[in-house]
């Protein structure tokens, strides 16, 4: 037995963390990657996943293709199937097993069909051929329907809209959706469409379907002159190709894309079961908003009822007023008729007892006394009111300038009528006019003198 080393043990790795940093190391550096080869061992269990080996002439790596991710994925994924893969490196730990976990698959060859359908569709798009927004008519009266007679997605379409809308007037154009004589059909049969002048653009729609498939598959979707056909459509059209990830230059030349043939029979008709439910809750409340009203109006009427009296009894209740006002105006006549008769009782009394011909000789008396005043007052009145007036005109007559002409002084004026103060204001030959006590005078200034 060999003698044993005094050297310390190097710490030993679990399988598990061996396996944990080589996956590390995988993921770290080589990370996400393309892959080109042939599929093998194809199996997809329960679950969902795709399991399957990526082979060539000299090697092989077990791959995995998780559920969330396989379900874009619209190869088809057969055994002996060339394919490009883009995955992550890395290595399952519990079997120690190097795997690539697959993010997207491609049949081979699709690099070149994908640069031509970029190419194309930017040329289209620079031309104005996916410009097409125009409304579709909703329900339409008319869905024209080209697909194959015999795909599954046109079965998807039909039971869609028998069960939202089976007054849907639906017309099958069978074609072919798939090889070289698809996009010359659906163009042929469009433009059939669009020379029907029974059908509106305004009421009716044409639909462009089928299921899914490889690029390849599809391509014929991506024909340039079909893409054309449709812009070019007199009636709207919806284009529902494959499924949610697949595009096509038919869906962007369309007026409406729709991501499913089901997606696609949803959005073009009402769903009968919503409007029912919605026509319900409509009857509903207009149900309670009747019940509401009725309830009111019976309070209303009640109300109304309570104050309302039968006719007769409102007869009754005016006459017997009638009667009460009658009474009452025959008492207050009667009660009016005897004050009066005992007043013209009174005054014939008091007229009676009169004598009238003294009465009228003193009243003479009295009006001969008033008049014998009225005269003196107004005697009186005159001669105070004719001296005041004297009074005023012997005032008036002491600072009127007439009086002052009166004494021998005269008023001189110029031709305007200016009334001259002073010798300095005329010019020798200047014509004056006097205005004198009694008279005027027209004279001619011959010499000024000035004042000393």
């Amino acid at each position: 037995m060999e003698p044993t080393s005094t050297s310390p043990t190097p710490k030993a790795l679990s399988v598990s963390q061996l396996n944990q940093r080589a996956k590390q190391t995988l993921e770290r550096d080589v990370g996400e990657v393309w892959v080109e080869g042939e599929l093998s061992n194809v199996s997809r269990p329960a679950s969902g996943h795709i399991y399957f080996t990526l082979k060539d002439d000299r090697a092989q790596i077990r791959c995995a293709l998780f559920r969330q991710r396989a379900r874009f994925v619209a190869a088809p994924m057969r055994d002996g199937d060339q394919v490009k893969l883009r995955g992550r490196v890395s290595l399952f730990e519990p079997r120690g097993d190097y795997q690539l976990i697959a993010e997207a698959v491609q049949a081979a060859g699709l690099g070149e069909l994908l640069a031509a359908f970029e190419r194309l569709k930017a040329q289209l798009e620079g031309e104005g051929v996916f410009a097409n927004t125009r409304p579709l008519p909703f329900p339409p009266r008319k869905i024209l329907i080209l697909s194959s007679a015999t795909g599954a997605a046109i079965r998807d379409v039909l039971a869609v809209l028998a069960a939202r809308w089976p007054l849907a007037d639906v017309t099958l154009i069978p074609v072919p959706v798939q090889g070289a004589e698809a996009a010359p059909a659906m163009i042929s049969a469009l433009g059939l469409l669009n020379r029907q002048a029974r059908l509106d653009p305004e009421q009716d729609v044409v639909l462009i379907t089928r299921g899914g498939g490889s690029l390849e598959d599809l391509w014929a979707f991506n024909n340039e002159h079909l893409a054309r056909a449709i812009f070019h459509s007199r009636l709207p059209v919806m284009s529902a190709v494959g499924h949610e990830v697949d595009v096509t230059l038919a869906d962007f030349a369309a007026d409406m894309r729709a991501p499913t043939p089901s997606a696609a029979a949803e959005r073009l008709v009402p769903d009968q079961h919503a409007l029912k439910r919605q026509l319900a809750q409509a009857e509903q409340r207009l149900h309670r908003s009747m019940q509401a009203r009725l309830e009111r109006d019976s309070q209303r009427l009640d109300t109304l009822r309570a104050r309302l009296r039968h006719p007769g009894e409102q007869l009754a209740r005016q006459r017997q007023h009638l009667t009460t006002l009658q009474q009452r105006l025959t008492r207050a006549m009667q009660q009016t008729l005897a004050q009066q008769k005992a007043q013209a009782a009174q005054l014939t009394r008091r007229l009676a007892s009169q004598d009238m011909a003294r009465l009228h000789r003193s009243e003479s008396e009295r009006i001969s006394s008033l008049q014998r005043r009225l005269a003196s007052a107004m005697q009186r009145m005159l001669e105070v009111r004719q001296a005041r007036l004297h009074s005023a005109a012997r005032e008036l007559n002491a600072v009127s300038p007439l009086a002052v002409l009166g004494r021998g002084y005269a008023i001189a004026q110029d031709a305007q009528g200016q009334v001259i103060r002073r010798a300095e204001d005329t010019q020798p030959g200047q014509l004056l006019k006097l205005r004198l006590g009694e008279g005027r005078l027209n004279v001619e200034v011959k010499r000024r003198y000035k004042k000393h």
